[in-house]
């Protein structure tokens, strides 16, 4: 049996004023679609603002769960198994692109046709979900039965391949908290001849206890 690997989709509420115009028009709680390649949320891309300060200019980007834009963003985490061949080919489809991420650039077109139920394609311009969606139809490995031009993030919620793994507040999620611990620090060696002076500094009564006999 070949190896399996997990992707991780994100979808968030971050309150932004473009996410609630989304949430209104779609009535799904949550309107942000992202993808991650581990379960501590390290390396994670989207389509969505490139800058904090200005929604309307937009693109690939890679994304900081632990940044301010989603220090209190509502979540649902999901999981996806799949072989390692889609793995590897949905990641260099993401690498390839980010390499090349200022020739992208935000599918604002595209997001309001798909509001009105119909299909527009622009070259080099995606929204969330859609690259979402795209990333597992180039990989061979479908999400949704639909193209996805025409995938929202609740599509993307009802996706029979995904598992729910956490549903919450994002900055609660263990993943995170697990890849902010320190990293333990390795145990200090003694050497022989300190572990022999320092026996030798203990009073007669304390080597009793310790030494046999």
């Amino acid at each position: 049996m070949s190896h399996e690997r997990e992707l991780h989709i994100i979808l968030t509420d971050t309150g932004t004023m473009l996410n609630r115009a989304i949430r209104w028009c779609t009535k799904d709680p949550l309107n942000h679609a992202s993808i991650a390649f581990d379960r501590e949320l390290q390396e994670v891309y989207s389509f969505g603002r490139k800058h904090p300060s200005n929604p309307l200019i937009g693109g690939l980007v890679r994304e900081d769960m632990r940044g301010k834009l989603f220090s209190e963003a509502s979540c649902a985490i999901y999981s996806c198994r799949v072989s390692e061949e889609v793995y590897r080919r949905i990641r260099r489809r993401v690498r390839a692109m980010y390499r090349r991420q200022d020739t992208y650039t935000y599918n604002f077109v595209g997001l309001f046709t798909l509001l009105l139920n119909i299909e527009w394609r622009r070259n080099r311009a995606y929204f969330c979900s859609q690259f979402v969606a795209y990333l597992f139809e180039s990989g061979g490995m479908p999400l949704v039965n639909k193209s996805s031009l025409m995938t929202t993030p609740g599509d993307i919620a009802r996706a029979r391949l995904l598992h729910l793994e956490y549903e919450g507040l994002l900055q609660q999620y263990s993943g995170l908290q697990y890849a902010q611990l320190p990293p333990a620090l390795p145990a200090r060696r003694v050497p022989p001849s300190l572990r022999i002076r320092k026996l030798l500094a203990l009073p007669l009564t304390s080597l009793q206890k310790i030494l046999p006999g």
